[in-house]
């Protein structure tokens, strides 16, 4: 086969370097006939506590029969202390070490509460937006809990005397692979070390950042370089170091010993590179983890493999800077023709023609991708800037006689080549003014690529199957990992910078918090045992009703099962104490699911017509709907039920109508009846005065989540969800509020807006509601913020916060309540075990701590407010602790009062009998976020976020478009559970 391709436009890919200046790719042909790349309401509960008085005055303009202000004087308790406070723009940013209180004795949760500061009076002014906000140091430890011992995956790292100096470093040609420009890099330091680099080793963060212990002999100066590429040509760079800072490790230690309160981040950051230098050769670098596959590595399926490997990260604690180190895992593309992964990725026949639908898919697959032309001794390889819009049989170009000629037919004659797809669209490499067109089963995906799209269920199923790790298991990883990595045997981190990294898993003595006694109806309560409970012979503690109900079936079981299903689950209702009419309202519609719009409209007329005639003025309440075997139905049947119906549904999948479970049932029921506006349970504590920090006066409990695109979809909006206790002091119902903003945008825009004389947003309905709900003003907030990085913090408290300030402050003049905002992080690599694996007194049956396991020492921010809590039992694998991190605090919570709260709220969680891992308003939060994405499924894939390179700029993303608005009926109850 010859691989010289003569002419100026290439010959095709598979074509060689022979004597003309081909690009091994087909050249389009500027005739129309070329190929051109495609654009293509519950019962009361008679035991409640003493509610505080409330002013009725003051009403705020524009809100009617709403009080909003502040209490008087005379309505806080005799031992109030009045104070007056600057606003958040004049509070000043504290630097002196903060006094660490001696741990107190163990106290009973009373205590705690009797030990509240009480109500505080605020200076009647608006804040506004400073640069930096104080954050609060800790003022002591928690006490409250059986003591234990406990092993984290933290390491201790010993500093040296050397400071890191930091020089900027270009590499020209551009070179876009991090990989690449660290092959670069550590090929110019065991060049150029002893001869121009001061005999010092360099660590390189694969970016515009290297760090060495100790100033390099020059100010600025640049070096060549050649490496010698995979298909054999040299190519030569140039880099230029620089000098540019000096970092001092004084201040970091100052930092880690409390005298300072700014954490020296690039000083960290500079230290952290150090120890990544070595252990990232010849590693797949993502992020802060390192992937390769001498750590194994196992198909997922759809063209999808994944690779084995650990997350690294240095980190200042109280004990000092801590290397926290966890096994990880990451899908890559397996390495195959581009032709096999398109027909594994759409799981369909190749030789049938493609539609618009299924080619952006795959163009959005494949955008940026590595491929490879490989013939006998020659590789080539490109970048995938998209597909064409044609298939590659309607692809032709010029030869070099001029002569229109079509792709397929040049790879014949060529190459004696016969496409066997001639319907697949082909590979655009190249530019936009000059594309190169490539047969996709000639083109191999390079391996080492990593997966960026959002993993399918079964691949999501097959990774947890391949990683999960047992706590004994996964911290025999970790150690092995740690002590293969050798940082103390690396010259660079032992003889340059000095650093030691201890060798043992760090040791913490942790408490386990109580479990909350819970109450249900009538006198029964329940103790939980290792974070969870039986409701066998309970009944709901508030039931909701139910009288008008309809179904709908989407799916291929008979009628007569689903009947009978629907019948079962109704009892099931009934006798844990929904109130509930056991006929339905109408007749059963099924229908295929292409008529899901339409059956859903003939449901809300039918039962409007019925209601008339026997309860003019109501509604159906409920809609039970079997899903269809197939999915992708569930967005459209909640958009349709809630934001144009009004009607709030069940869904349910269809192989439980076959298996007519109890414990589905009764799991199923519990979400029925907070959807109908019940509660299923509450704390004994917020019905006894007992819950801390928020039975002593009106409480409302916020929890704030944002929900992003998956990756790939660049003009997809970011979606912000709000939510709200509603009752009070039983903090069980609460009411969620979403919406739309800019692509990937984390800070919660519309928290409060102004137009004009008109204020909005959702933190200012929700406190009307609070009031509309209970008959009181808040008189504290308690504000539990999901899915904020730590670069992120100062930014989102500066904004979020100055939005509640303002939300209050524009329902009435100078109601300003006193607000705690605290960060709820699950998205970290910080792993507990057992300091004894199998020991029954400090584990569950799945090997891990106990549910209710606190952390604040060791582990934790050298001053700030801060604790690990593990609230939830295991079920499989290692379980993760929750971090909470107090930004603000205006309550002044002790450690024991906000980790016991905490904690008790883990086991209000509505849609299960268990304690669960993270806050529920949190959860709820990021359940109504991803209810309100649901809506978005089945819109229209749209081309025009598949540009050339494969960059998306945010110029270019479309404008946000309102989510569809959620009707008032549903809004009103947990729609979203």
């Amino acid at each position: 086969m010859s691989e010289r391709g003569r002419g100026r436009g290439g010959g095709p890919a598979g074509g060689g370097r022979g004597r003309g200046r081909g690009r091994g790719g087909v050249q389009p042909s500027p005739s129309p006939v070329q190929g051109a790349p495609g654009r293509g309401n519950a019962g009361q509960i008679a035991q409640t506590a003493p509610v505080p008085s409330v002013s009725s005055s003051s009403v705020a303009k524009g809100v009617q029969n709403l009080s909003i202000g502040s209490a008087p004087p005379s309505a806080a308790p005799a031992d109030a202390r009045v104070t007056t406070r600057a606003p958040i723009s004049q509070q000043p940013v504290m630097h002196q070490r903060p006094v660490q209180t001696p741990p107190a004795p163990a106290v009973a949760v009373q205590q705690q509460v009797d030990a509240a500061p009480p109500p505080t009076v605020f200076v009647p002014m608006v804040p506004s937006s400073s640069k930096k906000l104080s954050t609060p140091a800790r003022q002591g430890f928690g006490t409250i809990g059986r003591k234990c011992v406990i092993k984290a995956n933290h390491f201790l790292v010993d500093l040296g005397q050397k400071d890191p100096y930091q020089y900027d470093v270009a590499i020209t040609p551009e070179v876009t692979s991090k990989k690449k420009c660290r092959e670069i890099m550590k090929f110019l330091s065991s060049l150029y070390r002893a001869s121009h680099l001061g005999n010092l080793m360099l660590a390189y963060d694969g970016n515009k950042s290297a760090f060495a212990a100790g100033p390099l002999p020059f100010e600025s100066k640049e070096f060549a370089v050649k490496l010698t590429e995979q298909n054999g040509r040299e190519r030569e760079f140039k880099v230029t170091i620089k000098f540019a800072a000096k970092k001092d490790l004084s201040y970091l230690k100052e930092f880690l010993t409390g005298r300072q309160r700014d954490v020296p981040q690039e000083t960290i950051q500079a230290l952290d590179v150090v120890l990544r230098e070595s252990a990232s050769i010849g590693r797949e670098v993502v992020g802060r983890s390192l992937f390769s596959t001498e750590f194994g590595q196992g198909v997922l399926g759809d063209g999808v493999e994944f690779w084995k490997g650990f997350y690294q990260s240095l980190r200042p604690t109280q004990m000092g800077l801590s290397l926290n180190i966890d096994m990880s895992a990451r899908a890559f593309y397996e390495p195959m023709l581009v032709s096999d992964f398109i027909g594994e990725f759409l799981n369909k026949d190749l030789a049938r023609p493609f539609n618009d639908q299924e080619r952006i898919k795959v163009k959005r697959a494949l955008r940026s991708v590595r491929v490879e032309v490989r013939r006998e001794n020659y590789l080539r390889r490109y970048k995938v800037n998209g597909l064409t819009a044609q298939p590659i049989s309607q692809l032709t170009f010029p030869d070099e006689t001029g002569a229109i000629i079509s792709v397929v037919q040049y790879y014949r004659d060529k190459y004696n080549i016969n496409l066997r797809y001639p319907l697949l669209p082909a590979i655009q490499a190249g530019t936009e003014a000059k594309p190169t067109y490539l047969p996709t089963e000639i083109c191999w995906l390079a391996g080492g690529q990593r997966y960026p799209l959002k993993l399918n269920e079964k691949q999501v199923t097959n990774l947890l199957k391949a990683t999960c790790q047992r706590p004994r298991d996964r911290e025999e990883s970790i150690f092995r990992t740690m002590k293969s990595n050798k940082y103390n045997e690396d010259e660079l981190v032992r003889k340059d910078f000095g650093m030691r990294v201890r060798e043992q898993l760090t040791s913490i003595d942790a408490r386990v918090l109580p479990p909350p006694p819970l109450k249900y109806h009538g006198s029964s309560e329940i103790n939980p045992t290792v974070g969870q409970w039986n409701m066998i012979d309970l009944k709901m503690i508030n039931g909701g009703t139910v009288n008008y109900w309809a179904i709908a079936n989407f799916s291929r079981q008979r009628e007569d099962a689903v009947m009978r299903f629907c019948n079962e689950l109704v009892q099931m209702c009934i006798n844990k104490g929904i109130v509930f009419n056991p006929q339905p309202l109408i007749r059963m519609i099924s229908a295929p699911p292409q008529y899901i719009e339409r059956v859903l409209g003939d449901i809300r007329s039918q039962s409007g017509a019925q209601l008339a005639r026997v309860a003019p003025g109501s509604q159906l309440q409920l809609l039970f709907v079997i899903l269809p075997e197939a999915k992708g139905t569930y967005g459209r049947i909640k958009r349709v039920c809630e934001t144009e119906l009004g009607i709030v549904s069940q869904c349910c999948k269809p192989q439980h109508v076959i298996k007519l479970s109890k414990q589905y049932f009764e799991n199923v029921a519990m979400k029925i009846n907070v959807k109908v506006g019940g509660r299923n349970s509450v704390l004994s504590a917020s019905l006894n005065g007992k819950l801390p920090y928020v039975t002593d006066r009106p409480t409302i409990i916020f929890g704030a989540d944002v929900t992003h695109p998956s990756p790939g979809e660049d003009s997809s909006p970011s979606i912000a969800a709000v939510v709200a206790s509603m009752d009070w002091p039983q903090v069980t119902k609460y009411k969620a509020l979403v919406s739309a903003q800019t692509h990937r945008q984390e800070i919660i825009k519309d928290l409060y807006h102004k137009n004009g004389a008109n204020h909005g947003g959702l933190i200012r309905e929700l406190l009307i509601s609070f009031k509309k709900s209970t008959g009181h003003k808040p008189h504290r907030i308690i504000f539990y913020r999901d899915g904020v990085s730590e670069g992120q913090f100062n930014e989102v408290l500066l904004y979020e916060m100055d939005s509640i300030r303002k939300a209050c402050v524009s329902l009435e003049e100078n109601y300003m309540p006193p607000i705690t905002f605290i960060v709820v992080q699950k998205r970290h690599h910080t792993r507990f075990f057992p300091d004894r694996h199998g020991d029954r007194n400090t584990t569950d049956r799945s090997g891990n701590i106990l549910p209710g396991t606190v952390v604040d020492t060791k582990i934790c921010h050298p001053t700030e407010f801060d604790f690990y809590l593990c609230s939830h039992a295991g079920i499989q694998g290692t379980s993760r602790p929750t971090h909470y991190h107090v930004l603000y605090d205006e309550n002044k919570f002790t450690a024991d009062g906000l980790q016991m709260l905490t904690n008790a709220l883990c086991y209000t969680y509505a849609r299960c009998t268990r304690s669960v891992s993270i806050v529920p308003p949190a959860y709820y939060a990021h359940l109504a976020a991803f209810r309100a994405r649901s809506y978005l499924e089945g819109a229209d894939l749209s081309d025009s976020d598949s540009r050339s390179g494969g960059r998306a700029t945010r110029e270019k993303t479309a404008e946000v478009r309102p989510l569809p608005v959620i009707h008032d009926s549903v809004k009103s109850v947990m729609f979203y559970c």
